[in-house]
């Protein structure tokens, strides 16, 4: 287990760099007053096992001006035993005056009397003991989030804490396509077992429909067409760290082919990763509606 200390100027990425080590499992907190790392990291390094591989900790100017920190540091590090690590964001001043105007976001120590490009450079003077104690120092002027996000894992050294958490759903377009859908899959193209008497009142989930569509060349063709496209993207998406990614199937009412088609998918990837989830939208709704109702 280490500790990780976050700070920067403020507009160079220290936010979303908690968060880039909150998704890698870190356990963060952001703006802590530095008075209490030393007591923190006491006693977050006797929690016995039951704490994360690492802790993060977000620090800016506004909470060290009484501190001396490259004593403070010092101190932390020998009385914990606890493995430090300082990561410094920055970045130039144009790029930070320019990153406040589009956001319009107000830098944590301006004042009526103090406009921001001097409330930059007072910031600086304040964070300079901490950056250069800093273990890993990113100038962020030209780094987009994506990048910073990579810099980050690669530099302190952690992996994200799970996967991507794949979610195959079934619905009917009769109903409307789910809002939260980054893939959406139109399978009504195919042979519908509802005009079949025997399996119109089945679901996609009952071997007689399985079969059915199991029989089916343009079925398979599509099935494996899919496969492939999913296969060919979704790590696009992991390399991105995208933490959900929704397939979205449909066909008519969302009770036979879409049904088929996310149990199949579902049942495919599941051989690979894990975080596979499968739901049937309208299968859901029905059996809420089927349910007996009590007083």
């Amino acid at each position: 287990m280490k500790l990780v200390i976050v700070s920067g100027l403020s507009g160079a990425g220290k936010t979303i760099a908690l968060h880039s080590l909150e998704d890698m499992g870190a356990y963060c907190v952001d703006n802590l007053p530095v008075g209490l790392l030393p007591a923190f990291a006491k006693q977050t390094y006797n929690l016995d096992g039951h704490c994360p591989d690492c802790i993060a900790v977000g620090v800016d100017a506004r909470t060290i001006t009484d501190h001396d920190m490259p004593t403070l540091l010092q101190t932390l590090s020998g009385g914990s035993s606890l493995p430090i690590q300082v990561l410094f964001l920055e970045a130039d001043d144009t790029v930070l005056i320019k990153r406040f105007s589009e956001t319009r976001r107000k830098h944590p120590l301006t004042k009526r009397d103090v406009p921001l490009a001097e409330a930059i450079k007072r910031e600086r003077l304040l964070l300079e003991p901490l950056a250069r104690r800093a273990d890993i120092r990113i100038n962020t002027s030209l780094t987009h989030v994506h990048q910073l996000r990579d810099l980050i894992r690669l530099r302190v050294g952690l992996s994200p804490s799970s996967g991507l958490s794949l979610l195959f759903q079934s619905f009917g377009f009769k109903y409307g396509i789910p809002f939260d859908a980054d893939f959406v899959f139109d399978v009504r193209c195919l042979p519908n077992p509802h005009w079949k008497t025997e399996l119109r009142n089945l679901t996609g989930r009952d071997e007689a429909v399985k079969n059915f569509l199991q029989r089916e060349p343009q079925v398979q063709q599509m099935r494996e067409q899919l496969i492939t496209f999913l296969e060919t993207w979704i790590p696009q998406f992991v390399a991105e760290n995208r933490s959900y990614l929704t397939i979205a199937i449909g066909c008519t009412g969302g009770q036979h082919r879409s049904v088929f088609f996310a149990e199949q998918l579902g049942q495919h990837f599941s051989q690979q990763n894990n975080g596979i989830l499968v739901r049937h939208r309208e299968l859901s709704v029905l059996s809420e509606q089927l349910s007996p109702k009590t007083e």
